[in-house]
C-alpha cells in the first residue's frame, strides 16, 4: 500500500482517510484493498485532496525505454552507456541491486553485474518519448516546468473542476496513461511546494507516488541529512558538517543571520528550506540560459583517453539537447572539479552560435588542453551558452579549418540516419572510450 511518509498505522484504522485507488481510480475512505477492483495499491493522506504541486520523474528513463523497445531485456539488467572505456550512463534498477551506478566507469559496473546487457544510447528515441510524456502532461495543466528528458514540476492548483477530479487523481491518471499508452513508468511526489515535490518523488521508487503534507512538513525534514536539500552536494556538505550541521535538526537551531554570515546566500537558503518554505513557482516560460552536462567519476581520474571521451560524449548530449530544443550556443564552458574540489572553469567563445557536436567537442577539448592538467580529475562538464535560435547556427565556414564543412555535413547526415533508424546506428569511434 503507497501512502505518506510516515510511520502511523496502517489507514484502515482510520476510516476518514481519503484514499485512491492507483489502479482503477476509484476514491474511498480508507480500506484495506479497494472496494472496487481489491487492489492493495492505495495512495492514503489526509491532505489527498489539498495539495496541488507535483514533481513526476521517469523510471530509469533510458533502461527503460530500452527494455520497452526489446521484450528481451525485460528481465535482464540493462546498463545505459559506452564500451570498455567508457561509462554508464543510466541502468535500471536490477543492475543498481548489484551496485551499478550512473557516472562508473563500465569495467567497474560489469565486474559488479556481469550479466548485464550494455546498449549504447538512443538520445533521438529518449527525446521522442519525453516529448510524448510532455504531450500528456499539457492536457493537465499549462503550469510545466521541465527540469530535463524524464522530469518536471507541475502546479495543478485550480484544475480540478476543469478535470472533474482533484490534482492526485490527475497526476496517477498520468502515470496510468504513461504505462498503458507508452509502456513507461514514473514515479509522483506531490506536496504544497517544489523542494518538498521533488523530495518525495524519490521517496518510493520506482512506480511511487508520495506525499508530504503541510501538517507533517517539520516532524518529516526534522530527523532528515542536510543532503536532502537539493544543491547540497558533497563539498558543501564537507563544510556544513565542519560547522556541526549533519541533519535539518541541525540547521533548525542556527539563527537565519548565522547561517548567513557563515555560509552567505546559500545559508539564506538553507534556513527556509530547512522549515519547508519554498516560495518558488512551477514556471513554465523561465528563459533557458545555457544548456549543459556533467558527470561524476566513480573514481578519480587522470587517464587522458577516459578524460577524451568523456569530453566527446558530454558534447554529444549538449549537442542531442540543443537540438532537440532547436537553439545553439555561441560560448562554450568546460567545467573541471579536481580530487581535492577544487573547481576549474573555462569559456570560449565561437564566431557564431552552433548546435553541432563537433564544434562543441573541438572547443571544448582546446579549453582543456590549456589547463594544466594537474589532476586526478573527480567531475567534468561541457555546456553552451549565450543561446540563439538554431536558424542562426553554424552559418558561417571557419576559414582556418578548410574540414569543417564536410564535418558538418557528416553530422547532419548522421542525425539523419539515426532520427530513421535509431541513435545506436552509427557510433563514432571516440564515443566508445
Amino acid at each position: 500500500m503507497r501512502h505518506a511518509w510516515t510511520t502511523s498505522p496502517p489507514i484502515w484504522h482510520n476510516p476518514a482517510m481519503p484514499t485512491l485507488c492507483r489502479d482503477c481510480l476509484t476514491q474511498f475512505d480508507a480500506r484495506a484493498r479497494c472496494p472496487k477492483c481489491r487492489s492493495p495499491r492505495l495512495l492514503a493522506h489526509p491532505e489527498l485532496n489539498q495539495l496541488s504541486i507535483a514533481h513526476m520523474d521517469c523510471d530509469a528513463f533510458y533502461a527503460s525505454v530500452e527494455k520497452r523497445d526489446n521484450p528481451d531485456l525485460r528481465d535482464k539488467a540493462v546498463i545505459v552507456g559506452g564500451g570498455t572505456r567508457g561509462v554508464v550512463s543510466t541502468c535500471c534498477y536490477l543492475a543498481r541491486i548489484h551496485g551499478v551506478r550512473s557516472a562508473m566507469p563500465m569495467f567497474q559496473a560489469l565486474k559488479l553485474c556481469p550479466d548485464a546487457v550494455v546498449v549504447k544510447p538512443r538520445m533521438s528515441v529518449y527525446v521522442d518519448a519525453s516529448r510524448a510524456i510532455r504531450a500528456m502532461m499539457e492536457t493537465l495543466t499549462p503550469a510545466i516546468e521541465p527540469l530535463s528528458l524524464d522530469e518536471a514540476f507541475l502546479d495543478l492548483t485550480g484544475t480540478e473542476r476543469l478535470h472533474g477530479a482533484p490534482p492526485a487523481v490527475v497526476l496517477a491518471r498520468l502515470v496510468k496513461r504513461m504505462e498503458d499508452e507508452l509502456g513507461l513508468s514514473g514515479s509522483v511526489g506531490l506536496s504544497h511546494n517544489k523542494f518538498l515535490a521533488k523530495i518525495a518523488s524519490d521517496l518510493d521508487k520506482p512506480r511511487g507516488f508520495s506525499i508530504i503534507g503541510r501538517a507533517e512538513t517539520e516532524a518529516f525534514l526534522r530527523p532528515k541529512p542536510v543532503r536532502i536539500i537539493w544543491g547540497v552536494g558533497t563539498a558543501s556538505q564537507a563544510a556544513l558538517e565542519k560547522a556541526g550541521i549533519r541533519t535539518i535538526n541541525d540547521l533548525l537551531r542556527w539563527d537565519r543571520t548565522d547561517l548567513v554570515a557563515r555560509f552567505g546566500s546559500m545559508g539564506d537558503r538553507l534556513w527556509h528550506l530547512a522549515r519547508g518554505l519554498d516560495t518558488r513557482r512551477v514556471n513554465r516560460d523561465e528563459k533557458l540560459k545555457s544548456i549543459s552536462k556533467e558527470t561524476t567519476f566513480f573514481e578519480d581520474t587522470s587517464d587522458p583517453d577516459l578524460l577524451d571521451g568523456h569530453l566527446w560524449r558530454l558534447a554529444e548530449q549538449v549537442a542531442d539537447r540543443a537540438k532537440a530544443k532547436a537553439l545553439s550556443g555561441k560560448t562554450v564552458t568546460l567545467k573541471l572539479k579536481r580530487a581535492d574540489f577544487q573547481l576549474i572553469s573555462r569559456r570560449h567563445s565561437l564566431t557564431d552560435p552552433t548546435q553541432l557536436s563537433d564544434r562543441i567537442y573541438r572547443a571544448a577539448r582546446a579549453l582543456f588542453d590549456q589547463t594544466d592538467r594537474k589532476g586526478p580529475y573527480r567531475l567534468i562538464g561541457v555546456g553552451i551558452s549565450d543561446l540563439a535560435p538554431e536558424a542562426q547556427a553554424d552559418l558561417s565556414a571557419d576559414l582556418l579549418d578548410p574540414t569543417a564543412g564536410k564535418r558538418a555535413a557528416a553530422e547532419r547526415a548522421t542525425d539523419a540516419i539515426r532520427a530513421r533508424f535509431g541513435g545506436a546506428a552509427i557510433i563514432k569511434g571516440r564515443a566508445l572510450r
